[in-house]
């Protein structure tokens, strides 16, 4: 059995397609976060992939955020599946259950917990040793603890403490258990780039709570050399579940699962390691075969990172009821191919050029191009207010709006009065350009706290009438300043703007061009930093 695990940022880019990407990972279980697509937004190509059943867990607050899915092969079609860790969003019989004590947080507090769509669960039958066993898989993306809002952090915090007693409970209830995904929390200094206040490091909460959840892991301290590994290290300290990718590489460096895109900090390695895949310690220590990250495959700000088990997975009969082929609407969909080999008759409205009914983004487009048109009606014009053309009163003739040529709004009007002309100023055209950028990823931040974005010259300029000074229109539309050479390497250096809130927002300045990696790189990016003087 393999299981991989993704931050795909995004699950509708994917150039070549779901199945295409599903198939390259060639695993039995494919869990990826932050899919940012809600339900509306789910179209059958990815809802529906042959070979595979899905299950999705929806943000119910806002569109494009968050979101995890599950993909599992018909020969690992789970025996239950569970949106959320609540056990508030389920309305059917075959769940997962075991919810562990939750009487100390409020029912708000769950709702909200699980009103973001991070986690889907799924449980397996997989050959044991005994006979059948059963295996939960908790995929989840954890919240980012934004430090400019304190109650993200208690958000986090409250999310991990839910997380731990769900997949706990599982534990208790004879389950199996592998909890996996987007963790955002590095959890040692092995795991960061660039590790801030080194002295400190462990009194960040987050890590904390893993020291709680992970089995050995006060005491697992390995820094060692490249490359190295060994048994895992047995300590009674510490929780019930086991990092794999350290149980299999204990000590390996520059092993990150996160780079910063805005800095093109993967191409100097300069990330953290943010994705596990966490197992219950004796699904560790008798099943685990490997365990490691997979950096070469792009895609995303993320890597994938995989697991290997000498389990065989017995299917389920059905798949679950979270299923998206149960969705009313994707039910009835997967066809038989008899059913696109018979005739279907033309239903044309009113004599039109009409089109048997298509999907429902097809009748979006079709009335995004045109508002007015009546599906039903034949395309009968209307009027104003919506109403009918020939709701018009009779009688009264109905005068067609004139239609000018866009040319004419730009050509100089003569004037047939003999006499001095009025004065006209040139036209005036000008624009700028911007994008701004995001940092995405990790809860520990790679490099300045600033978003900042590349500035745009203004652009579009029209060209002053005869007789305008040219040198005055030179001076308003400049281009932006021709950009110093970085003192380290003598490259060209790029214009960045600040975008973060505070006296200096808005503010230019030139830095090196090369991507963001450690001080110690010299291919990465030098400490050159120039404000841009607005007087030249």
């Amino acid at each position: 059995m393999k299981i991989v695990t993704w931050n795909v940022n995004g699950i509708r880019g994917f150039k070549d397609g779901i199945r295409k990407t599903l198939d390259a990972l060639d695993a039995d279980v494919v869990c990826l976060q932050e899919t940012k697509v809600t339900r509306d937004l789910l179209d059958e190509r990815t809802a529906i992939v042959e070979g595979y059943s899905s299950y999705f867990s929806f943000s119910r607050g806002r569109s494009g955020y968050s979101g995890v899915a599950t993909f599992c092969r018909e020969s690992a079609t789970p025996v239950a599946a569970e949106e959320g860790l609540t056990g508030l969003l389920t309305n059917h019989g075959d769940v997962v259950g075991c919810y562990g004590d939750q009487k100390d947080i409020s029912s708000e507090e769950l709702q909200l917990l699980d009103n973001e769509g991070r986690a889907v669960i799924t449980q397996h039958r997989i050959n044991g040793l005994d006979g059948p066993e059963r295996l939960s898989v908790l995929n989840v993306y954890c919240p980012r603890a934004d430090p400019e809002k304190p109650e993200r952090k208690l958000f986090k915090l409250k999310f991990y403490q839910l997380l731990q007693r769900r997949a706990e409970a599982l534990l208790e209830s004879g389950s199996h258990v592998i909890v996996l995904g987007d963790i955002n929390t590095s959890h040692r200094p092995i795991d960061h780039c660039d590790p801030d206040d080194i002295d400190n490091f462990e009194d960040n909460p987050g890590r904390k709570w893993l020291n709680e959840f992970l089995f050995g892991a006060e005491d697992d301290h390995n820094d060692g050399s490249d490359g190295e590994t060994g048994p895992p290290q047995k300590s009674s300290a510490g929780g019930k579940f086991v990092d794999a990718f350290r149980l299999f590489h204990p000590t390996r460096t520059q092993a990150f699962t996160c780079w910063s895109t805005l800095t093109g900090a993967r191409q100097t390695n300069y990330g953290t390691r943010i994705d596990y895949i966490f197992a219950s310690r004796v699904l560790a220590e008798t099943h685990f075969l490997g365990a490691d990250i997979m950096p070469e495959v792009e895609g995303s700000d993320h890597c994938p990172v995989w697991g290997r088990l000498d389990c065989e997975l017995l299917p389920g009969s059905r798949c679950p009821s979270l299923c998206t082929r149960h969705m009313p609407e994707f039910a009835g969909k997967q066809q038989k191919l008899s059913r696109f080999l018979v005739k279907v008759p033309d239903r044309r409205v009113d004599g039109a050029k009409g089109v048997l009914p298509g999907s429902q983004e097809d009748e979006e487009i079709r009335e995004n191009l045109n508002p007015f048109a009546s599906g039903a009606g034949g395309g009968r014009k209307r009027g104003r207010d919506g109403l009918p053309a020939s709701s018009a009163p009779r009688g009264k003739k109905v005068q067609p709006t004139p239609r000018g040529n866009l040319l004419a709004f730009f050509k100089a009007k003569s004037d047939p009065v003999v006499g001095p002309k009025q004065d006209q100023g040139p036209s005036e055209a000008g624009g700028n350009a911007g994008n701004q950028h995001g940092v995405h990823g990790a809860e520990d931040p790679v490099g300045p706290n600033e978003e900042r974005d590349e500035a745009a010259p203004l652009e579009g300029a029209g060209k002053s009438r005869k007789g305008a000074c040219p040198d005055f229109w030179k001076a308003v539309l400049h281009g932006p300043p021709q950009p110093p050479l970085c003192k380290a390497h003598g490259d060209p250096c790029v214009l960045r703007t600040v975008k973060k809130a505070g006296p200096n927002m808005g503010k230019q300045f030139f830095v090196c061009a090369r991507p963001q990696g450690h001080a110690s790189n010299p291919e990465a990016r030098c400490n050159f930093f120039a404000w841009v003087d607005k007087g030249k």
